[in-house]
């Protein structure tokens, strides 16, 4: 299925019904009174989180979102039934704002989470709610009320607590593919990956934690250059981001360093916030490399890297020596980033009052 991370909708919800004017009709009862009963509200439009679905692929396909009517009142003291409600499943992390003004209404973060987005207008008012001591016979009413109408930009930031990111055929795809129970698509030329793939892995018993991969950047993606910029976003809700480096280019000429350069450019172009992640670094396809070279290789590249990035000797830079298709050097990575992703989720957490008179019990 091809991955669709934005569409636009217009939704509608249901006006209210109209209130009604009648008087009650017997035999032998002259002077029965009002009896026209209220109109029912109409119908809101509701968004829920569904952790089912991972596009947002059937908004493209229909736009159109309109919920009942209410029913008009009726005499016999008889209220108009409400329409009916209408939800729309929306994937877990997709954001909802105004078409026009670009404003952001809401988030959906949690599975099952629903929210109103538009609401429905209420019921007109019918003949007997105006009857009085001195209005016996009231022929007033009052029309449905106007349900809401937007215009709405849908757009999806999947939640992954790590992202994966490096220049094509990097070996993104591999490495996810391998620590993880996704299966994307992979073969020896760039751009293999056209959509984010999100994978599970499994640490340990209630032991887990997500893995986004993106297309491949290219220098000028923050421009628009390449594919890769297209989902930039996704990684914008991880809590790390592994890049991932080819040290076994086809191309002798290429030079690892400048590529790195290059990607890492094009996250503080893209935004700040990104660029100041946790970014750790993982040399891929070292299997590719005579084993005598490799160390000389590592060092070598980690020493021009903190040169181009001007990173001091002091500043931490975690690197990680694998290679994705022969599984070596996965499990290290894999604590590590549990132990990581762990300890800023517990960071996270608001702080639990506790009752003074139970603090100091264990």
């Amino acid at each position: 299925m091809k991955f669709v991370d934005e569409a636009f909708i217009d939704i509608a919800a249901g006006d209210g019904g109209n209130g009604c004017v009648s008087f009650r009709h017997e035999k032998y009862k002259e002077f029965g009174g009002p009896n026209g009963g209220d109109g029912g509200r109409g119908g809101n439009v509701y968004a829920v989180a569904d952790d089912n679905l991972n596009t947002l692929v059937d908004y493209r396909f229909s736009r159109r979102y309109d919920a009942k009517r209410g029913e008009n009142g009726m005499g016999s003291d008889m209220f108009g039934a409400a329409g009916d409600d209408i939800v729309l499943k929306m994937p877990v992390g997709t954001i909802i704002s105004d078409a026009e003004t670009g404003d952001v209404i809401m988030e959906l973060l949690e599975v099952g989470e629903q929210r109103l987005l538009a609401k429905g207008g209420d019921g007109g008012y019918g003949n007997m709610r105006f009857k009085s001591s001195i209005n016996r016979a009231p022929r007033q009413k009052t029309p449905g009320g106007i349900g809401e109408r937007k215009e709405l930009k849908l757009e999806l930031k999947v939640l992954a607590d790590v992202g994966l990111l490096g220049m094509p055929n990097a070996g993104k795809s591999t490495l996810i593919a391998s620590i993880s129970n996704a299966r994307p698509k992979i073969a020896d030329y760039p751009f293999t990956t056209l959509h984010p793939n999100l994978g599970v892995v499994r640490v340990g018993p209630e032991q887990s934690f997500v893995v986004a991969d993106v297309p491949g950047l290219i220098e000028g993606a923050s421009e628009g250059a390449g594919l890769g910029h297209q989902f930039l976003r996704h990684l914008q809700r991880t809590r790390l981001l592994l890049h991932v480096i080819d040290m076994a280019p086809f191309d002798e000429a290429v030079d690892p360093v400048a590529q790195a350069k290059a990607i890492v450019g094009e996250l503080k172009k893209y935004d700040d916030e990104l660029y100041a992640k946790p970014r750790w670094l993982v040399l891929n396809k070292l299997d590719m490399v005579p084993e005598d070279e490799r160390e000389a290789r590592v060092k070598d590249f980690v020493k021009r890297y903190r040169t181009a990035l001007k990173i001091k000797a002091k500043e931490e830079l975690p690197v990680f020596e694998v290679s994705a298709l022969a599984r070596q050097g996965l499990e290290p990575l894999i604590r590590e980033i549990y132990g990581h992703v762990k300890r800023v989720h517990e960071a996270s957490k608001p702080p639990v009052d506790v009752d003074p008179r139970f603090a100091d019990q264990p």
